[in-house]
């Protein structure tokens, strides 16, 4: 398969490796200064372009890949938000390929399956009240995480007495605590700290007065990150539309 990469920081690095050491060939690297780049018979002669950028960039990328013709795989966060309503129009009427996910680790789609169920066992004891808390490292710019936020729906969709999260607390990387965990009945904390050069950690708590219940995802590095997009690519090379994990792990 030829794969384009879009972004060539660490994530960008590790997913190279991964590729090439799966027998995929790097046609493209196109990064902060040869956007100019998008424009070229390397750039469109790619399979896939995986996308691992900052917020703000995210959604450009994706539309220059689109009218380069190439299917792209994006794990940026923090744009989905104001865009994904167009990214699913783009894939759904007008022939465009996107595989978007919080986060490509198969640990965490192991996870998220977990949150899932045990949001739905949950939503009949009402004595235990549910929070998030999600640490990573100091240079991540959105919070909480894409993920914390994926979790968080998963968890929405199951609870009937919540119907909405909300930011808890945010802790700076020098300390500095903001924000408050106190919310209304049907809301969903969710904090957010960031310290040193953590890879993720997600930790999800039902607490009432007798006892509590809590599942963790740590991630130890980016390798779980890095295979996960790679094999999305594969996935997406020989599917079409707007697709997701829940395309790649039927759990």
């Amino acid at each position: 398969m030829k794969i384009a990469l879009i972004g060539y920081g660490k994530m960008g690095k590790e997913i190279e490796q991964i590729a090439l050491s799966r027998g995929h060939e790097i046609v493209c690297v196109i990064d902060i200064n040869n956007r100019q780049d998008f424009d070229s018979d390397a750039f469109r002669s790619a399979d896939v372009a995986i996308e691992f950028t900052a917020p703000s960039v995210a959604y450009g990328n994706c539309m220059e890949a689109f009218r380069q013709g190439v299917k792209v795989v994006s794990g940026s966060t923090g744009w989905m938000g104001e865009h994904g309503d167009e990214m699913r129009r783009l894939c759904e009427t007008e022939g465009k390929t996107l595989f978007w996910a919080s986060n490509f680790s198969l640990g965490v789609a192991i996870f998220s399956a977990v949150n899932k169920y045990l949001a739905k066992i949950m939503n009949d004891f009402p004595n235990y009240e549910v929070s998030m808390v999600e640490t990573h490292h100091v240079h991540k710019l959105d919070a909480p995480s894409g993920t914390a936020i994926t979790l968080a729906e998963g968890i929405l969709e199951n609870i009937d007495r919540k119907d909405k999260w909300v930011m808890g607390t945010l802790t700076a990387p020098d300390g500095t605590v903001s924000g408050t965990t106190q919310c209304a009945p049907n809301e969903l904390p969710v904090s957010a700290i960031r310290r040193g050069e953590v890879p993720g950690i997600h930790t999800i708590k039902y607490e009432s007065e007798a006892d509590s219940i809590v599942i963790t995802h740590d991630a130890k590095n980016r390798k779980g990150f890095a295979l996960g997009a790679v094999l999305a690519a594969e996935y997406t090379a020989t599917h079409t539309g707007f697709l997701g994990m829940n395309d790649l792990f039927h759990f």
